[in-house]
This record gives C-alpha cells, structure tokens and sequence, in this order.
C-alpha cells in the first residue's frame, strides 16, 4: 500500500508552530490542517492563538472556524474532517501538513486508529455524575471496576469525567471502553508522517515566550472577545467552555476576582499545558527536532 506522506509540526503552545508550518508550506506547496483542539470553534480567535489572514501569507488552513460554540467536539470528529482534508489537499497535487499541539487529536489521526462514534447520551452522563455526587466517586468507581476492570485500574476515582465516559460507552455500545481500545488499534495506517518536534532548550524559555503572548492577547482585546462569547453562552457549551484563555473569566463574570487575577491565571493555567504537552511529546518519535 503506498501511504499518503504528511509533514506533522508539533510542540508545546507558543513554541512557533503555526509560523514553522506556514514556512515549510510556502516553501512546498503545501496546506496546513490545524491541530489545534480550540481553533475549530468560530469566534475563539483570539484566546486560542489563530493565525491571522497576514500571518497565514496566502497559505490555505484547514480545520480553523468549522464549529460553533454550542457543539461539541472530538479526536474522531477531528479526524473525519482531518481525513477529508487530506484527501482534498492530496487530490491537488500539494503536501498536506498538521501543525498544533493537541497531541491526542494528531496521534490518533496518523496512527490510522479507528475510534467509535459513540453517541452522546446527556440524561445518562447527568445521572452518572449525580450518583458521584449522592453516593461518592469510589461507588461510581466500582461500578466501573465491575464491567470493565482494566479500564477501572487506569482510570483514578477522582477523575470522574473519564469514569462517567467509560460507564457511558458501555451503557450505549454494550462494549467496554477496553474493548473499543483493542478494535481502534487494529488498523494499519495509510499515513506516513514526517514529525517535526519543535521544543524549547530550555523550559523557561516557552514560559517567557507564554507570558509575552498573554500579554498580547490582551492588548488586542481578549475581554472582549471572552465577554461576547460568555454572554452567547459559552459556560455552558460541552467542550468549548474547557478552553484555556477562556474559563479562567468564569470568576471575573462572578465577580469573584479581578482581571489581573484572570491573566495571572491564564499564564499558569498555559504553562501547565505546555509541561503536558512536553510530557506528551517527549515520549514520542520524532523524525527532527529544532530547538528554540
């Protein structure tokens, strides 16, 4: 089988992704799909970082605006319109290239793994998390330990969204989530990735670079762009309101702390992310990696 070749830029936020990837996609001919789990959403521009129309110098991006707030998304949603944009990039003749650091997404797209699309049940995920609540995390832990157990020893009681999540998909499936585990790995993928790895010499170099970049969202008018999401609803949409850059404000519009507590807040909230994300993709392969 002769695989499709991808150019896949990776690294923690503010590492210089996005600039790398447009680089290497003026000098090939390429297009870039977005990585990014936050730039899909219409409206999130400024707190996820999306390259403007100047920074994207003419490149064609993919996967950036394809959501809306109220909905939710996935690393299977991801990677059905990742898949689709690859074979139209392809069918063009040009090098499709992933840049973003939402290293779930990307890994699941070039390992060809094959995720269910199971179905969200919302009146079974509110009665799951009100039995956590009434009866306790370690009951609704040992709920899990009794129909899947291998899932139940990887997955912490305190970590409720993902005991929730497992109990969901065999409530709908009949299938347990280890055993959707073993049918996503048996697929050969079509892909054959070059992996950039771009990371910092030195983690306080990607700490600074954060700081910068907060400072600059809010120049450019972050709380505005929070304050007219959040009054569209944004607390309360299924994925969008996890975003960093954005739920550290829920206190400000509660009024229980100021906005220097919200970028203070942010900037933490990123540097952590940038250490999972280092975490991550320092347990991976990497075809080259550049230091900045």
């Amino acid at each position: 089988m002769t695989k499709i070749p991808l150019l896949v830029v990776v690294g923690p936020t503010a590492s210089g992704k996005s600039a790398y990837a447009i680089k290497k996609a003026i000098e090939s001919g390429g297009e870039i799909i977005s990585g990014d789990s936050m730039q899909v959403y219409r409206g999130m521009d400024i707190g996820t970082a999306k390259p403007s129309v100047d920074e994207m110098c003419g490149i064609k991006h993919h996967l950036i605006d394809v959501a809306d707030i109220s909905e939710p998304f996935s690393a299977a949603k991801f990677v059905e319109l990742a898949s689709v944009a690859i074979d139209d990039i392809v069918s063009r003749g040009k090098l499709p290239i992933i840049a973003g650091g939402t290293g779930l997404y990307i890994d699941t797209l070039v390992s060809g793994t094959q995720l269910s699309a199971t179905e969200d049940n919302p009146e079974l995920r509110e009665k799951l998390f009100k039995e956590a609540e009434v009866y306790g995390v370690d009951a609704l832990h040992e709920k899990l330990s009794k129909v899947d157990p291998e899932a139940a020893k990887a997955i912490h009681p305190n970590n409720v969204k993902r005991v929730v999540r497992a109990l969901e998909i065999y409530y709908i499936t009949g299938m347990t989530k280890t055993e959707q585990d073993i049918k996503s790995r048996e697929s050969e993928s079509i892909y054959q990735p070059h992996t950039v790895y771009i990371m910092p010499s030195e983690r306080e170099t990607i700490y600074e670079r954060i700081d910068k970049r907060v400072d600059v969202m809010f120049e450019n008018g972050l709380v505005q762009e929070v304050t007219s999401l959040y009054e569209k609803g944004l607390r309360d949409t299924p994925t969008a309101s996890q975003a960093i850059g954005y739920k550290e404000f829920y206190p400000y519009f509660d009024g229980t702390c100021d906005i220097n507590a919200v970028k203070e807040a942010i900037c933490l909230d990123t540097r952590h992310y940038a250490k999972r994300q280092l975490t991550w993709f320092n347990r991976k392969k990497a075809d080259e990696i550049i230091y900045i």
